[in-house]
């Protein structure tokens, strides 16, 4: 059954009810699936299975059908030897895709993925949906209608960091140089915020979007992990920034092949003192 998200537009309609089919597709797969290696990263461990190209294949057919324009940025096509690219025009609207974020999640059988749908246009984010596949919630942001979980309009918390603060991490911390920076070490040592790892660098940065968690932080993403929760996020009236507090958006996707785009997603009234805690304990 479909649930109509309130104040979204028609477009939008129309990527949460793709985002759910998608999900179908992939939970299909789910607990029967043989983990594959991306062959168009050098030296790569990073998973994927039949599961993600099955997914791509459905949202970008549906995207094509309906928006012949626009451009379509993906993590997988269909040989699994390259990421998607069919963007004439960078500048443009484009449709960024992470067809399945989670994938060792959904190999390993642990129910916490999702598929991630957003549109930069300009290079901003204008609208996305994050779709939780397991827990069926759909997140969703659009420029001017605001962020919702489902029927509800969520909003980015408002209070500091206290003890009862949850901050998000994805379990990859490594800097360039494959060390492990102080800061996580800090944090986890500590017993007053509530560390949390998820699994799905789009579902974390959604708890903020959501008013669940002050912060997420992923290190290792990449633009399809970071362009439909961004819509999110910005639209609850959170902050998305990277690790610097450089803003993360507009993105130049000229001859993007797949670069690491760390990111912080965090409440107004936490951000600084994360990209404190960030640049004071390299």
């Amino acid at each position: 059954m479909t649930t109509m998200l309130m104040s979204l537009s028609s477009d939008m309609q129309f990527i949460v009810d793709l985002s759910r089919s998608a999900g179908k597709i992939i939970l299909e797969h789910f607990g029967r699936v043989e983990r594959l290696t991306k062959t168009h990263q050098a030296a790569s461990s990073e998973a994927v299975t039949d599961a993600d190209r099955a997914s791509q294949r459905h949202i970008v057919a549906a995207l094509r059908k309906r928006f012949p324009g626009d451009g379509i940025v993906g993590e997988e096509n269909d040989a699994g030897d390259d990421i998607t690219f069919d963007c004439p025009n960078p500048a443009g609207r484009v449709w960024v895709i992470d067809p399945l974020d989670g994938t060792n999640n959904f190999v390993a059988g642990f129910p916490s993925f999702a598929v991630c749908i957003g549109l930069l246009d300009h290079g901003y984010p204008v609208a996305g949906v994050v779709y939780d596949v397991c827990r069926s919630i759909v997140y969703a942001g659009e420029k001017g209608h605001g962020a919702w979980m489902d029927s509800r309009k969520i909003s980015a918390l408002t209070t500091p960091l206290s003890d009862r603060s949850v901050i998000m991490l994805t379990s990859n911390l490594l800097d360039k140089a494959g060390r492990l920076p102080q800061y996580p070490v800090r944090w986890l040592a500590q017993t007053t915020w509530k560390m949390r790892i998820m699994g799905s660098a789009a579902l974390e940065a959604c708890q903020v979007g959501a008013g669940i968690a002050h912060g997420a932080l992923t290190i290792a993403g990449k633009i399809w992990d970071a362009a439909a929760a961004a819509a999110v996020v910005l639209e609850a009236g959170g902050r998305f920034t990277d690790p610097a507090g450089k803003d993360v958006f507009p993105f130049d996707l000229t001859g993007y092949r797949g670069a690491k785009v760390p990111f912080l997603a965090a409440a107004p009234s936490a951000q600084e003192a994360l990209l404190a805690e960030i640049r004071n304990y390299p």
